[in-house]
């Protein structure tokens, strides 16, 4: 878990330092250092003492000597020097949405304020909107990302609780390799937000083997309290590289694991739905079993259980109650799309305008996933605070990957861009540009928080150009950060349908835009869903599967994942809409 520690810790520097006011080169580094850290898949450490580390793009000697020092003691004296300049409440401010260091800064220096509800007070007295480069606009935003920040309170992301999980199941399997550990719970079923996580550890007949489960999980390295601590359940606060995560882990019999894990997985709605069932047939179900009155059925999986329901089997991340019980007494339930059916990744960025490494290395990494092509996106130039390309550095581009195609043969690079849908709805690059490249991702990235007809206007106009064959991230919205835009999906959704563009599944654990239920809206409309990692290095490759098993919680099949097809199929979607319109 070194990476992650670090990467937040050089984060928080580059914020604290952006507040002081200090150097704009050096805050830029810390925040390029922090991101490449929290991309990079191996170990820190082995990479420093390799030598590897010290050979890495953006990796220089001063930020090198501070990994050595967390390396070998656990923390970095510049990080604690730097935090002992601003009260610790201050830090708060910087996660309310219209914020930022900048705006932090601001409020800190001019009215002495250090928390949030030292910020609420000077809202509600207008001092707020007097200081200069604020206004009552502004300080209005401000409060309302306030509110969705206190509403959305104890609810985290899917990777910062797939993090809390991976270290408590570390922490259980020293105990033995032989123990059975599981996620359950939202975890499990891949909601895009999570409450708390649910671990299930089987071990032996009866439980017999529970011994020592509980006590290795609460005397565990990151926990950082404990909130209950019996014989066969535990339940503590984790702390991760980013957040606190309550986690509960419970040990039972080999037996009843089944049962248990179809139980702890839920969700509630869906395990009422099927005690109803098991009631109406005569049967008893439960976390301990299924019962014919006080005899148990034998039960070796979940899927024995919902075979003696008389049902096929429900994938976890249907399990919501959404029809997918009807489905599955009828045997409607869809073949959900998985992770190897994906033949390409159609939404990444380079160093040419805000990622961190080169085509090159994108597409070994990915031919390394198996994957038969990739589409580079950069950033088309009005995002210029993510570096995006002029048209001749597009143009330039194109002739680069034309040129990587012949050289390489075992994956097909395809020329691509993540073009800006303006204020008016137009192209951020021209036509005749847009028709070089083999596919067109249209986003908004700017004026998000306009008002529902000019958004939605912006993205149905976007749909309307014959070289746009995607829109990125719908709705805009940053989990916990920043909500979507007031759009009026069911309109993008039916003008997609018309105008034979997709929608994207981001798989960015931070967006996973659209949402289930949206893709669920989307697929039924016959609109493609288009899975992209919005990956900025190799390692953001990975993000993959959070998409697909979005997509699958929207019941998506292959034939509904555009990136199911093979580059030649995909091509052809893509002269079909610039043929038809």
């Amino acid at each position: 878990m070194s990476n992650a520690i670090l990467s937040e810790l050089f984060g928080q520097m580059a914020e604290v330092m952006e507040i002081l006011g200090e150097d704009r080169f050096r805050v830029n580094t810390y925040r390029k250092v922090s991101r490449i850290i929290g991309d990079i898949p191996v170990e820190v450490g082995m990479l420093l003492e390799s030598g590897r580390l010290a050979e890495t793009p953006g990796i220089g000697k001063s930020s090198l000597a501070k990994i050595e020092e967390f390396i070998k003691t656990g923390s970095i004296t510049a990080h604690r020097e730097l935090l002992a300049k601003i009260p610790g409440s201050l830090l708060d401010l910087l996660k309310i949405p219209g914020m930022g260091p900048k705006g932090v800064k601001a409020v800190y220096e001019k009215l002495k304020v250090t928390s949030i509800p030292e910020l609420k007070e000077v809202i509600a007295t207008g001092a707020l909107a007097k200081l200069p480069g604020f206004g009552e606009k502004k300080a209005a935003a401000i409060l309302r990302g306030i509110d969705f920040l206190e509403k959305s309170t104890g609810r985290i992301r899917l990777d910062q609780a797939a993090e809390a999980a991976e270290i408590v199941v570390a922490s259980v399997r020293c105990l033995s390799e032989d123990l059975t550990i599981r996620s359950a719970g939202s975890l499990r079923r891949r909601r895009d937000t999570i409450g708390d996580v649910d671990i299930l550890v089987g071990c032996g007949q009866g439980g017999q083997a529970s011994g020592g489960v509980v006590e290795a999980f609460t005397k565990g390295p990151n926990v950082k309290e404990i909130l209950a601590s019996g014989a066969t359940k535990g339940s503590a606060i984790i702390e991760t590289s980013t957040c606190d995560v309550q986690v509960d882990v419970r040990a039972v019999g080999l037996e009843s694991f089944a049962s248990a894990w179809q139980y702890f997985t839920g969700s509630q709605a869906h395990n009422v739905r099927l005690r109803e069932i098991a009631a109406k047939a005569g049967l008893k179900l439960n976390e301990y079993g299924l019962f014919k009155g006080e005899k148990a059925i034998p039960v070796g999986s979940e899927r024995d259980i919902y075979e003696e329901l008389g049902l096929v089997y429900i994938a976890p991340v249907l399990r919501e109650d959404r029809g997918e019980i009807e489905a599955a007494k009828s045997g409607a339930l869809p073949v959900l799309v998985e992770f190897a059916e994906i033949k390409g990744d159609l939404h990444m960025h380079t160093v040419a305008s805000d990622g961190d490494c080169s085509i090159e290395a994108l597409a070994e990494a990915a031919a390394e996933m198996g994957y038969e092509y990739i589409c580079i996106t950069d950033h088309s130039h009005s995002s210029a605070i993510a570096g995006g390309l002029s048209a001749g550095q597009l143009a330039r581009q194109i002739k680069q990957i034309r040129k990587l195609n012949d050289k390489t043969g075992c994956i097909t690079i395809l020329a691509g861009s993540e073009v800006d849908i303006l204020a008016d709805g137009s192209m951020d690059f021209e036509n005749e540009l847009l028709a070089e490249l083999d596919f067109v991702i249209a986003s908004i990235h700017s004026g998000l928080a306009g008002d529902r007809s000019r958004v939605t206007m912006r993205t149905l106009k976007a749909m309307d150009n014959p070289y746009v064959n995607c829109i990125g991230h719908p709705s805009g919205r940053l989990i916990g950060r920043r909500e979507a835009m007031d759009i009026d999906m069911a309109a993008v959704i039916d003008h997609a349908a018309q105008t034979h563009t997709a929608l994207e599944v981001n798989a960015n654990p931070w967006r996973l835009d659209l949402k289930d239920t949206h893709c669920r809206t989307a697929i039924e409309a016959g609109v493609k869903l288009a899975i992209g990692t919005d990956a900025h290095s190799t390692a953001g490759l990975g993000l993959m599967g959070f998409g697909v098993a979005t997509a699958a919680r929207g019941w998506a099949r292959q034939d509904d994942v555009l990136n199911c097809l093979g580059a030649a199929k995909l091509k052809a979607f893509v002269k079909k809409k610039r043929q038809s319109l």
